[in-house]
């Protein structure tokens, strides 16, 4: 079997970094969001009040305690989700093998993706930038041969780090690398096994499958896969995608329509090469343009257009001109993309390990 490349992309404090790149107010404050009140919990918080020892799931009175200064802010489960789908956009422009975790994670399978030389690294590199420049927050990324790895590997150097794993590092990293990591290891399973002499996973190497699983149970067999680093789960894509894109964000702003249309070829070609990626994609049904100009005013144009199967830029310049009139503004991003028929409905997405 050919080696996975798998990068793991993580939300830096993603709730929390909604409302600090929203409100700069907040951005020098320890910042909790979560139900306010005395039986309000804390859903998740800054870094500012982590130093502090507050963490997510603990009450808003013992945060408050340990934190005086402690700002607390209701969620925003709406605005959450539009930001994470801004996210999941990105990461889907590189690859169609994205599994979402949550809101604020995913893993992608980037194994057969030739773009930027076909490098795990540099794509994650290119990942994360994307992120930065056009949501406003910051991600930390994992990059292994496996979904196992790359999880650990993202938490390694967080917040907003790279930590790669490769795969003749794998056998010294995992030797190293404390119990209390591995998935499904809580305070009980890890005070069990320091029980018995387990302090990393070489020590659960030297231990054994069968006394792993006489202890463990079924339990054990994932612990002794986990202490080499094994892990053969494949990503699993949770749904059809409705729509492909591409956009890009220039440097320095596009001056007028001509300097705007004169790059179309070039995003086309990028629009296709994801469309040749694409297995389960259903006829396409309409083009869509879109502007984001020097003052972030964002204005989406689309049209119906059957019988399309390649699309040309002579497809989008008719949507791009009447979407922009005869008004020459700069231009800071141009993205152009299709929607497909006949939607299906999402696939139920399986669990970790399960």
């Amino acid at each position: 079997m050919p080696q996975r490349k798998i990068i793991h992309v993580d939300c830096d404090s993603f709730y929390a970094s909604v409302e600090m790149r929203d409100d700069p107010s907040l951005r020098d404050v320890p910042l909790a969001v979560g139900g306010d009140g005395g039986r309000g919990v804390v859903a998740t918080c800054n870094y500012r009040a982590r130093a502090f020892g507050v963490r997510s799931a603990m009450p808003g009175s013992e945060a408050r305690r340990l934190c005086p200064g402690l700002v607390m802010v209701p969620p925003d489960m709406a605005r959450y989700r539009a930001v994470s789908q801004q996210v999941m956009a990105i990461l889907r422009e590189l690859t169609d093998l994205v599994e979402p975790l949550s809101l604020d994670e995913a893993f992608l399978d980037v194994s057969e993706v030739t773009d930027h030389r076909g490098s795990a690294t540099l794509m994650a590199r290119y990942l994360r930038e994307r992120v930065r420049q056009e949501v406003g927050i910051t991600v930390s990324a994992g990059v292994a041969p496996n979904k196992f790895l790359a999880k650990i590997a993202s938490d390694w150097e967080k917040p907003d780090g790279l930590f790669v794993i490769r795969p003749g590092d794998v056998d010294a990293f995992v030797r190293s690398l404390k119990v209390e990591k591995l998935f499904g290891v809580g305070k009980v399973t890890a005070s069990k096994l320091h029980e018995m002499g387990v302090e990393t996973c070489g020590d659960m190497q030297a231990v054994g499958p069968e006394v792993l699983t006489d202890r463990f149970g079924k339990q054990g067999y994932r612990l002794h896969e986990m202490a080499y680093g094994r892990d053969e789960r494949p990503v699993v894509v949770s749904r059809i995608a409705k729509s492909v894109s591409v956009e890009r964000t220039f440097s320095q702003d596009l001056p007028d329509r001509l300097a705007c249309e004169s790059v179309m070829a070039s995003l086309v070609d990028d629009l296709n090469r994801r469309l040749a990626r694409k297995t389960r994609a259903k006829p396409i049904h309409k083009l869509f343009v879109k502007v984001r100009y020097s003052d972030f005013s964002t204005h989406t144009l689309e049209r119906v257009r059957d019988q399309v199967k390649e699309p040309e830029a002579d497809d989008y310049l008719p949507l791009f001109r009447e979407l922009v009139g005869q008004k020459d503004r700069p231009v800071r991003l141009l993205g152009l993309g299709v929607r497909f028929r006949n939607d299906d409905a999402p696939v139920t997405q399986l669990r970790l390990f399960d």
